[in-house]
């Protein structure tokens, strides 16, 4: 029973934790600090993890994580197989919108976090991939998979923001609109 216990309120603190994270960022946080926001002890956060960074991380994989299932139950409520490509990349969209710039730069400038955040961005490549070939046997969706990676890996370094001002979520929501123009316009380009 005081596992259940310890495990329930473990994950309502990084439940309470994870949108401070997105708000502000991680790097300038210290222990002492995210105890005080959630009214706890560091000692109960070093129980969660034995540092900053392994808590860091731990909070990084529960955000990815829940948003992964929150994407994937969005995904099995779509209609038709062309509908939950968009729908898939909205639904990235809608939970990359409450992350901020510094949570962002904070990524990036933490490998361990980076990592996280490209192996899921790596994933979502894969799975827009299935979804393709799901939709449209006949595209190939091993290439739209690949250029839906390279412009979420953009989006990941910052580029896509650098060169057109979108936020992450507002490039993946436009990376959507894309692939699904291209797969309901249909046809190759004619040839002069």
């Amino acid at each position: 029973m005081a596992q259940r216990t310890a495990t329930a309120r473990t994950s309502a603190l990084l439940d309470e934790l994870v949108p401070v994270i997105l708000a502000e960022g991680f790097l300038d946080l210290s222990m002492a600090d995210v105890a005080r926001r959630l009214r706890c002890s560091k000692s109960t956060l070093y129980g969660i993890a034995a540092s900053k960074e392994q808590l860091l991380v731990t909070v990084v994989r529960t955000f990815f994580r829940g948003a992964t299932e929150r994407v994937e139950r969005a995904v099995a409520d779509a209609g038709t197989p062309m509908d939950r490509i968009g729908v898939y990349l909205e639904a990235i969209s809608v939970e990359l919108a409450p992350a901020s710039p510094q949570f962002f730069a904070d990524v990036d400038a933490f490998e361990p976090a980076r990592e996280i955040y490209r192996d899921n961005t790596r994933a979502a490549a894969r799975r827009v991939q299935e979804l393709v070939q799901q939709a449209d046997p006949s595209a190939d969706a091993r290439f739209i998979g690949a250029v839906a990676g390279q412009v979420m890996e953009s989006i990941h370094r910052g580029d896509i923001r650098a060169s057109t001002g979108l936020d992450d979520s507002a490039a993946y929501r436009s990376l959507a609109e894309l692939i699904v123009a291209g797969l309901f316009g249909g046809g190759a380009l004619a040839s002069t």
